[in-house]
């Protein structure tokens, strides 16, 4: 399970809905294709983003991006979408114990990387929950691809809370009734329909799995207007460069 690329050292208890009402500063950023219309000054800034629902570094790849989006919000209009990637395609679906898994993955080196985790997401103001199932994320990725259908802004937020859940509270990612949970909780309407066929979107997620991942060896991976890419939980202020830059 590769949770740290070679390219960076940053590849790869509060209240639930406080930290939610938090991440939705950033929805109206999101929607770009209307924001433009509002407001042809701002340059847009295009961001594909390939991660994992289980890899902790794209969800702090994600925070430091919404802190520079915050930072630059009357400079730019965002549109960011999600690409799936899977850290372990073989995963069991009906999931293993997370402990137990990383034991077995990393050997000795388990509790140092559970140490450094732990610490990076006390610097975000969260604290690194290792407890409960990890496995398969094809789910969780065929509902991204559904909340994109239904808005990027919904998309962002979903990842939000699909990682608060996983990473903070131990759900589990391979959980239909966390994943539903967490659509609603965004906004996300006909999740519960969607999910319930296993063949819907499985064909829209292998076509990006295929197109955007196939070329990458680690995430986070971003890239910003088609040109600046980077790869890793880059801190804000690179974030922001590259928004200079494109």
């Amino acid at each position: 399970m590769r949770l740290v690329s070679v390219k960076s050292n940053l590849l790869h208890k509060v209240s639930p809905s406080l930290l939610f009402q938090k991440a939705c500063r950033y929805k109206g950023i999101m929607s770009a294709s209307e924001s433009v219309g509002n407001n042809t000054e701002k340059k847009l800034i295009k961001i594909d983003i390939s991660s994992d629902t289980v890899c902790p570094w794209c969800f702090v790849g994600k925070k430091n991006l919404d802190k520079a989006i915050a930072a630059s919000k009357d400079q730019y209009d965002f549109e960011i979408r999600w690409h799936p990637f899977q850290l372990n395609p073989s995963a069991p679906k009906e999931g293993i114990n997370k402990k137990e898994f990383y034991r077995n993955k990393f050997g000795s080196q388990t509790e140092r990387i559970e140490a450094r985790m732990s610490e990076v997401f006390r610097g975000l103001g969260l604290e690194y929950n290792l407890s409960g199932l990890t496995g398969n994320t094809l789910d969780s990725h065929r509902l991204m691809h559904f909340a994109g259908k239904k808005g990027l802004d919904k998309q962002h937020n979903l990842m939000e809370v699909l990682s608060l859940g996983y990473f903070t509270q131990a759900k589990f990612i391979g959980d239909q009734e966390f994943l539903l949970e967490s659509a609603k909780e965004v906004g996300i309407e006909g999740a519960e329909e969607f999910l319930r066929d296993p063949n819907n979107g499985l064909k829209e997620v292998n076509e990006e799995l295929e197109k955007y991942s196939a070329s990458i060896t680690g995430v986070p991976y971003f890239v910003i207007n088609g040109s600046q890419k980077l790869s890793g939980a880059q801190p804000p202020e690179v974030f922001l460069r590259a928004f200079q830059v494109v």
